[in-house]
Parts: C-alpha cells; structure tokens; sequence
C-alpha cells in the first residue's frame, strides 16, 4: 500500500485511474480497524482503482484542505477531482457497495 506525503498528493489524485485515499493516524483506534479491510479493498479493486493511505498528523496541509475533521475518512478523485467521501470504519460489504456506487 503506497503511503503518500502532502507534496505527492496533487500528482497521485490525478492518475489515469481513479483514487481512494485513507486519511488516518496511528492513534486512532477506528483506523487500525479500517486498515485490513482497506487492504483487502485495494486486492478486490486491483487494476480500477489506485490507492493509498495518508497520516494525517504528518500531512496536516492536506487534510485541512479537504477539511478532514474526523478519521478514518476515505476521499475519492477522478482526474484531480474529488468525487465522493466514507467517514468512518465500515463492514467490507457496505464499503465495497458505496464504492461501486461513486465509480
């Protein structure tokens, strides 16, 4: 799973292929709970959806941005745009629906 810094965020949210990106930090209980099923989303959607997690202690820049108040919080791009959010740490089966539904 590629970790990316504020300085790389601009570029890797304008892949050829959609993203999803993990705002999280090591302290926050919800997040290491999310964090297997990330993984295992990123296996299920290989080849259609790029993804990556961000720390968002270490990255404050971005997260301030998109106004990242509450983690886990999963933001989605297309073309450098964002087009959809998961807050919180979902079953695998609601997560993969609402990611099907934003694609």
């Amino acid at each position: 799973m590629k970790s990316i810094s504020d300085s790389e965020f601009d570029s890797f949210i304008k892949s050829k292929k959609p993203v999803i990106i993990d705002f999280w930090a090591e302290w926050c209980g919800p997040c290491r709970m999310a964090s297997p099923l990330f993984e295992e989303l990123s296996k299920d959607f290989e080849g259609k959806l790029e993804f990556a997690k961000m720390n968002v202690d270490e990255n404050q820049q971005t997260a301030s941005k998109y106004g990242i108040l509450s983690i886990p919080a999963f933001l989605m791009f297309r073309d450098g745009e964002a087009i959809g959010e998961i807050h919180g740490a979902w079953p695998k089966a609601q997560f993969r629906q609402k990611i099907e539904e934003i694609l």
